[in-house]
């Protein structure tokens, strides 16, 4: 056990992280383990991988350098998480960039790169570089109305969103998008904002209904079952009536069997099926308390980046959570998205650590830094001048005569 009086790094930091956070992080690290043993097995078997356990050994694989970047990237300053998260954005950046050009096309898309033999999603590593810039930006706007940090944010905005329509990614641009919205909110934009950023995501979406057949097909069989094929999502729906409300137990799914995507995009159906819908609850649970903590520690922050930049990666966690679940239940268009820590994939793991260690980082107890109203109010107090320090010497509050 670390003593509260070791002054070491490792005893600092084990007394000022949100260790309820981080309980929780671990928490949902453990039911993807399980939940792996459950979904990967079926779909080895139908790949024709020997292995049954491939999928698994590869995501505790994954998990190692995952749980290293958590922790190493929780022990940063806010400052150092700016800084890193820029020189992290311009690479990642240009890797999206890069896709267009030698990434590979699966099923129409261009999202990934080969490196060193593993295949790598960047726009899964952009997003929590993207939050933490686009916090600072608003930050700034508000802490120096002079500087121009909406508009900045806006062209920010932009950036991200060109490379991830052209791949197309438009469930990566969408969370991109709310997220940043959800941050202009915060940072109180003005109404005449509100309207016009509303009108152009309805022009966006209808665009994109019209042009794009894929997003046409997947909104239409969301609407009218009839119209294509739903199979997929029959599935899911069916695994979670199979499990009812205790689950079939572990290894008994039967629909897991031929659920495509069983052990990524669908997991959550394969945790209804075998463990029934009270698990499916807690994990639901599990993934608000996390965003509910983490927006309360922002909410009591003073420093305008660390609330921007804490509310941004929870929410940028929340939905990309909430996406996942409400797909497997048939409550919006299917859309792949991973359902973070849970699900299988290294990309999706190891760029949530990044993310979710930042905002253990920012979540952490720091000492409180006193502001000249504060210091004014304590020499009052003391029976010293309004304008002078506690110390009694007013000089140093004021420019120095010439």
């Amino acid at each position: 056990m670390i003593s509260r009086a070791e002054r070491t790094v490792v005893g600092e930091w084990w007394w000022t992280i949100d260790r309820l956070l981080l309980g929780a992080l671990a928490a949902l690290m453990i039911i993807g383990i399980v939940l792996a043993l459950a979904a990967s097995p079926p779909v080895a078997a139908r790949l024709g991988i020997a292995d049954p356990f491939h999928f698994v050994n590869r995501q505790v694989m994954f998990l190692v350098p995952a749980l290293i970047v958590l922790i190493a990237t929780s022990f940063l300053s806010p400052r150092n998480i700016r800084r890193i998260s820029l020189v992290l954005f311009v690479v990642f950046l240009a890797l999206v960039c890069a896709t267009l050009v030698i990434g590979p096309e699966v099923k129409g898309a261009r999202r990934w790169l080969t490196v060193a033999g593993i295949t790598v999603q960047p726009s899964e590593f952009l997003k929590p570089s993207f939050v933490i810039i686009a916090a600072w930006l608003f930050s700034e706007s508000v802490r120096r109305p002079e500087m121009p940090g909406q508009f900045l944010a806006i062209g920010l905005l932009g950036m991200v969103v060109t490379p991830l329509v052209m791949q197309p990614d438009f469930g990566q641009t969408m969370l991109s998008s709310l997220v940043w919205g959800s941050l202009f909110f915060l940072a109180g934009l003005r109404i005449i904002w509100v309207i016009g950023l509303a009108g152009i995501g309805a022009a966006g979406l209808f665009v994109a209904y019209t042009m794009v057949p894929h997003v046409t097909a997947r909104i239409d069989r969301f609407l009218n079952p009839d119209s294509g094929d739903t199979y997929q999502i029959d599935l899911s729906i069916n695994s979670f009536l199979n499990g009812g409300w205790l689950g079939q137990g572990p290894g008994e799914g039967t629909f897991k069997k031929v659920l495509p995507d069983g052990h990524t995009d669908f997991i959550f159906a394969v945790a209804g099926e075998e463990f029934g819908a009270i698990l499916c609850m807690m994990i639901a649970g599990l993934f608000a308390f996390i965003v509910l903590r983490a927006l309360s520690r922002a909410m009591n922050d003073e420093d305008p980046f660390v609330r921007f930049a804490t509310a941004g990666l929870a929410i940028l966690f929340g939905l990309q959570s909430c996406i996942n679940m409400m797909v497997n239940l048939h409550m919006m268009p299917a859309k792949g998205m991973t359902l973070p820590f849970v699900s299988y994939g290294g990309s999706s793991l190891l760029s949530l650590a990044y993310g979710m260690g930042m905002l253990l980082a920012l979540t952490r107890r720091r000492p409180r830094t006193a502001t000249l109203a504060e210091l004014e109010r304590l020499g009052t107090r003391l029976g010293a001048p309004a304008g002078a320090s506690p110390g009694g010497s007013s000089g140093a509050l004021r420019p120095r005569a010439a």
